[in-house]
């Protein structure tokens, strides 16, 4: 722990590495995982080290999305493969398609959301325990110890922790019995240090037992009592029958690049492919539409149209459903979609089918190291703060994973996404994601690592962030600040966008019959490679840090 604390203070004077030097680079939600995972990079730790110890900080410092309560998916690129680590939630083995549905066979307003109820079996400290056994260099217990110190000692809340806080907490005060968020959280104050004795015990014994101590042991016990106590379903035997999974990631060329992303049951990687192909399909190609133009968003909102369209009839859980991977990102399938796009006038909502013939408070890292290997890491507990829920005696937020399955088909879940029979509920089933970590290759070596949080927007986000770069030029910094935009066909003929999009273009758009609708979403945190050297950057209005950390050159042998 010494190392890694003089580490620390090396980082914080780190100068921008110069030409010729070896590299590492982070982007982070907040400054304390970037200063934790930055020290572990130049304490000779890789990617996957500096990850585990990013992860497990944000469950302390960053409440709202952060967790060990939750779950997620770590794409990696290392030593030349790719490797795709899925540790979304499962539904507990008591529940069923209908659980959210009255005695009508309506939808119950706020049960997948909120309390109890809400919660899927996590998956966060498997999946860092089985990313440490595949690919970690440094002890388990060295990478889980700065969250210990964070969680016993305390750290000083951010102003935007405080107030997002207190907000939530009025809101979900007395919605559900279980909901007890307010008497964890309810009383941050600015700049006054937070400490979480009950988090710091349940990250000790994860410290020193690994995954086994949280899926088994005491912390199991304390979970499933605390389900008892309050009527919800996960039980010891769902914790101990837990398991992350290894996939294959989605990659598929894209110019002369790879992209490389999430596969399901995450619908984002899928997307993004979909979107970059019919992008470059569809637009004029001897006069390519200018950088948030009119002509730009209406065409990629029309691609967007097509892609949720797909997203909602084909994805879910691979294990429980046949996704039709191949076909949906094959040339052929784009080329003949891309032919559907009209770039005049808006496609008709209702007419936009399926097209093969048969919280916004997630949280995202990305990180390269000094050997060039890279993780882009996106993690969550859905909305903001969860289900509200705290394991009294465990301390830790507990998910609201449940309300991404499809509560009833053609019912939009928190963030407007539709839904079917492949994202149902069914006991043991992960429910379908928009989290895309993705990682864009060149000859071989990493050229970009991009994510967000934001719900169905993470899509929109990363595929924007490709396309900022590539097509555009852009540096690190205004990569993650250029004003973006999100259509995903319902609701219908509806832009979200961020402020800063010229009005003339917002004007012009609801001229074509566009409702549009400004606010923001996302927290982008990308590292990209220009001119041979890194750059790293965290989105302004976000708390995030981002640093490059030089190394010196490696003896010649």
């Amino acid at each position: 722990m010494r190392s890694v604390i003089l580490s620390l203070l090396l980082l914080m004077t780190v100068p921008v590495a110069l030409a010729g030097e070896r590299e590492a680079a982070v982007a982070m939600p907040d400054r304390f995982s970037a200063e934790v995972a930055g020290a572990i990079l130049q304490n000779g730790g890789n990617a996957v080290d500096a990850a585990i110890a990013a992860q497990f900080v944000l469950a302390v410092t960053l409440p709202e999305a952060g967790n060990i309560g939750g779950g997620g998916f770590m794409l990696i690129h290392k030593d030349g493969k790719q490797d795709f680590l899925d540790y979304r939630e499962m539904a507990p083995a008591a529940a069923h398609r209908d659980m959210y549905l009255d005695k009508d066979g309506e939808v119950i307003p706020d049960l997948s959301v909120y309390g109890i109820l809400a919660s899927g079996i996590p998956g966060t400290v498997q999946g860092m325990w089985q990313a440490h056994h595949r690919h970690g260099s440094m002890p388990w217990a060295e990478l889980v110890q700065p969250a210990v110190d964070l969680a016993a000692k305390g750290f000083a809340v951010p102003e935007p922790l405080a107030r997002y806080a207190t907000s939530y907490a009025r809101h979900v005060g007395g919605k559900h019995p279980s909901v007890n968020f307010g008497r964890y959280f309810g009383e941050l104050e600015a700049g006054k240090v937070f400490r979480q004795p009950e988090l710091a015990q349940t990250l000790k014994g994860i410290r020193d037992d690994g995954a086994d101590g949280f899926y088994r042991g005491e912390t199991a016990k304390i979970i499933a009592r605390f389900m008892r106590e309050n009527r919800g379903l996960i039980t010891e035997k769902d914790l101990a029958a837990y398991q992350a999974k290894w996939r294959e990631p989605i990659v598929t060329n894209w110019r002369d690049m790879q992209l490389v992303s999430a596969a399901p049951p995450s619908s984002g990687g899928i997307a993004v492919a979909q979107w970059l192909k019919m992008y470059d399909l569809a637009r004029p190609p001897e006069e390519p539409p200018v950088h948030n133009s009119v002509a730009y968003l209406h065409l990629l909102a029309e691609v967007g149209k097509r892609v949720f369209a797909d997203r909602a009839e084909y994805l879910g859980d691979p294990d429980f459903y046949d996704v039709p991977v191949a076909r949906l990102i094959s040339d052929q399938y784009v080329e003949r979609r891309s032919g559907e796009i009209n770039l005049a006038a808006i496609s008709d909502t209702p007419s936009v089918k399926p097209g093969l013939t048969e919280s916004e408070e997630t949280t995202h890292f990305s990180i390269v190291d000094q050997w060039g290997n890279a993780v882009s890491n996106t993690t969550t507990i859905n909305l903001g703060f969860g289900s509200g829920v705290v394991v009294e005696g465990a301390g830790f937020l507990l998910n609201d994973e449940m309300d991404d399955f499809s509560a009833k088909p053609g019912v939009a879940n928190a963030f407007g996404a539709l839904g079917g029979v492949a994202n149902e509920v069914q006991p043991g089933k992960r429910m379908l994601s928009s989290m895309t970590p993705s990682i864009l290759l060149q000859d071989g070596q990493v050229r970009m690592v991009s994510g967000s949080p934001g719900g169905t927007t993470i899509i929109t986000s990363v595929y924007q962030s490709i396309l900022n770069l590539v097509e555009f030029g852009m540096d690190a910094q205004q990569i993650v600040d250029t004003p973006r935009f999100h259509h995903q066909l319902w609701p219908k003929d509806t832009i979200r966008y961020q402020a800063g999009l010229d009005s003339s273009v917002v004007k012009g758009l609801q001229g074509m019959g566009y409702r549009m609708q400004e606010n923001g979403f996302g927290d982008l945190q990308v590292i990209v490679r220009r001119n041979g050297e890194l750059e790293a950057a965290s989105q302004s209005t976000g708390r995030g840090a981002s640093r490059v950390i030089a190394f010196a050159p490696l003896a010649v042998q």
